[in-house]
Formats: structure tokens, C-alpha cells, sequence
């Protein structure tokens, strides 16, 4: 067996552990103050790695490309409290502009 199908299967067997043993978790430390504070940030974070990996990396490089254009776009106009339509156009012109411009 392959070393990847090793850590496969590891993976899962410690992905299914976690949910089994999850449900036994007594509910005072899952309704703890500190918990669901750090609860509520976890997928921020998730998503702003995601984000940062999409935007910054080309299979294995680190590229500065108009994707980053259209994240500058798209963070200006949240900051301004733009509607979300107006964020996703805004942030793909830009892309696309600095796109054509190259």
C-alpha cells in the first residue's frame, strides 16, 4: 500500500474519531463563553486562509497577478459597506481591467 493511501485512510480514521468522540464532549465546555467566541471565528479564518491561497498562489508559486486587483477592489468596497452585487462586480472589473492591460 502506497504512502498516500496510508495517510488516507489515517486521515479518515482520525476524522471519524473526532465526530464519534465529539458527542461526548460534556455541553458546559461547549457553552462556555471562551468556546463559542472561538467557535464563531474558526470559519473566518478558514475562509481568509482560503481566500489568501486562491488569490496569492499558482499551483506551487507565489504570483502578484489581477486577482489581487479585484481582493484590494473587493476589500475597499466592504470596507465601505458596498452591496454584495456591487462587490463582486466592482472586484471582477478590475480584474478583468488590469487582465486586459497586461
Amino acid at each position: 500500500m502506497s504512502a498516500m493511501w496510508i495517510a488516507v485512510l489515517g486521515t479518515s480514521a482520525i476524522a471519524f474519531a473526532l465526530k464519534y468522540f465529539g458527542h461526548s464532549v460534556p455541553e458546559k465546555y461547549l457553552s462556555h463563553p471562551r468556546a463559542l467566541r472561538i467557535n464563531t471565528l474558526i470559519p473566518i479564518a478558514l475562509l481568509s486562509a482560503l481566500v489568501a491561497v486562491q488569490t496569492l498562489t499558482d499551483k506551487t508559486k507565489l504570483v502578484f497577478d489581477q486577482r489581487l486587483a479585484g481582493l484590494a477592489v473587493a476589500v475597499i468596497a466592504l470596507t465601505l459597506k458596498a452591496p454584495f452585487p456591487v462587490v463582486v462586480i466592482g472586484s471582477a472589473a478590475a480584474s478583468a481591467a488590469i487582465f486586459h492591460l497586461r
